[in-house]
């Protein structure tokens, strides 16, 4: 008797909470104009056969046709990620404050590759002025003086003899390389032969970099021992690495063995150049010579952490971009057709003089290399961690408010790809950017996000479009060239992902 009172009590104080509960929720609603729902919610452990089966972007398009272009994702009631499909949503995410909206502790992993002096190792006042060091240091005005030495890289790479072998060692990873214009390069193209651009432009992009980023001591010197360096810290990129930084595993050793190796390296030079008041032309001299707003001038294990950053950040994106650039256009005869002819138009003008202003004039090798990143792109999804609640509206209208807590993606993969901004956007057609089409602006600023966009926009775009039009226009005019292997599929076990195995291609050396 005593438990059915007690059951019926229960069930009577249970209904009164749920009845107050429910009109506190309703008033709110009433009352607060500014009271907006929470996103829908989907459980992670439905969606985890789907993305093993299917892929990541497989599940984003289910989930995007299902719940509309804000969706969260609930793992286990303990966290959620909310997904931002579609530029209209896109705005806080690239433009929010540091105070609302940061990468928080994503990105921790990075600090054990780049040092706790830098990045995501100092907090963001410092962090702000270092990519003001880097705005400097690449801004158009100094990039101008940098197409001479690519040029030059690209020039000696392909006009050494030697075809290519499948057993083929390089003897540049092997030993170090001397000499003004360093005659060992292990491009040698000669004449004719078949080579895999994913190594090649991995090799060149690094000469590249070496020669106007960090000068003729490394250049000269020891290209092969920091491009070997390089190679370990990329490799420290893997899950396991990702996820668990600071673990001792035989990954995180090599790369911790890396970064001391490359610091020293480094560090050797910036003392050299202080000891000398040697002053070069390199990215590395400015940022030596850059000061904060303080008037505090950078220390050296600043500098040696901004170098590292830097051409860890800029270097593997741009030799994969240069790659699929490549791998696009030469599957796609229309065009291949059309780039080759705009180099002759410009041979015609200029003769066969490159410079700064010429590579602005190279529109569709811009556009191609656009809409290679387009497809391809080397991000392809941001992550940011929410401190402060904040609204978003979608095209259709609808209003959810993201709360506090929240990790936010915009998946870069999939944005690029929206029908309703890219017309068939699985298709390779780099004249959707043409004037009169111009589809990355159907959606506003925020429909291209291949660089980023907005407070989080890549400060080495300029610098990366421009060795890569240095490569590709000299390429263009000097050899036939033609892909031999198929078509790479994407390796998406990689951080960045990148072409599966070798992309094979024939050259034929052009008659002058």
């Amino acid at each position: 008797m005593d438990l059915t009172v007690n059951a019926m009590w229960f069930s009577i104080a249970l209904v009164f909470i749920i009845a107050a509960v429910s009109k506190i929720a309703i008033e709110r609603i009433m009352l607060d104009p500014v009271y907006k729902p929470r996103p829908p919610v989907v459980n992670s452990v439905s969606l985890i056969r789907l993305v093993l089966t299917k892929g990541l972007r497989a599940m984003i398009c289910d989930q995007h046709r299902k719940l509309g272009s804000v969706f969260s994702v609930s793992f286990f009631g303990l966290h959620k990620v909310t997904f931002l499909v579609g530029p209209e949503v896109s705005g806080h995410f690239y433009q929010g404050l540091e105070s609302e909206i940061s990468h928080g502790n994503t990105l921790e992993f990075l600090v054990p590759i780049f040092g706790k002096e830098v990045g995501f190792g100092v907090d963001i006042t410092t962090r702000t002025e270092q990519m003001r060091f880097y705005n400097e240091a690449l801004k158009p005005s100094r990039l101008r003086s940098n197409v001479d030495p690519m040029l030059k890289e690209v020039e000696v790479s392909t006009n050494l003899q030697s075809e290519y072998r499948h057993d083929y060692i390089p003897s540049i990873i092997l030993t170090p390389l001397s000499g003004l214009l360093l005659q060992d390069y292990l491009a040698k193209w000669g004449q004719h032969g078949v080579v895999d651009l994913k190594h090649e432009f991995e090799q060149l992009i690094m000469l590249i970099a070496s020669r106007c980023l960090l000068g003729t001591e490394v250049r000269e010197n020891m290209f092969g021992e920091v491009h070997t360096l390089f190679r370990e810290l990329y490799n420290g990129m893997g899950l396991t690495s990702v996820l668990f930084p600071y673990a001792l595993t035989l990954a995180n050793r090599r790369r911790d063995k890396a970064r001391v190796n490359l610091s020293e390296i480094f560090t050797k030079i910036f003392r050299s150049r202080k000891r000398a008041k040697q002053v070069e032309s390199d990215v590395l001299q400015n940022l030596i010579d850059a000061k904060y707003k303080n008037g505090r001038s950078t220390t050296e294990a600043e500098v040696v952490a901004l170098i590292i950053m830097l051409l860890f950040g800029g270097n593997h994106t741009s030799s994969l971009t240069s790659t699929w650039t490549g791998a696009c256009l030469l599957r796609h005869q229309r065009s291949l057709t059309a780039v080759v002819e705009e180099q002759k138009q410009i041979i015609r003008k200029y003769g066969e003089r490159i410079d700064y202003n010429i590579l602005l004039e190279m529109d569709t090798l811009h556009n191609c290399i656009k809409d290679a990143l387009r497809m391809h792109p080397v991000e392809p999804m941001g992550i940011r961690k929410v401190h402060k609640n904040f609204i978003v509206k979608t095209k259709e209208g609808t209003e959810y408010e993201i709360p506090r807590g929240h990790t936010i993606v915009s998946p870069v993969l999939y944005n690029h790809n929206l029908p309703y901004i890219y017309k068939d956007p699985y298709v390779y057609d780099p004249d959707r950017f043409s004037p009169g089409r111009e589809e990355d602006r159907v959606g506003g600023k925020f429909s291209y996000t291949a660089f980023g966009g907005g407070r989080h926009t890549c400060v080495g775009e300029a610098y990366a479009y421009m060795q890569i039009k240095v490569i590709w226009s000299y390429l263009l005019r000097n050899f036939e060239l033609k892909l031999v292997s198929p078509f790479p599929e994407t390796d998406w076990s990689k951080l960045v992902p990148e072409p599966k195995r070798e992309v094979m291609v024939s050259y034929k050396r052009v008659a002058a």
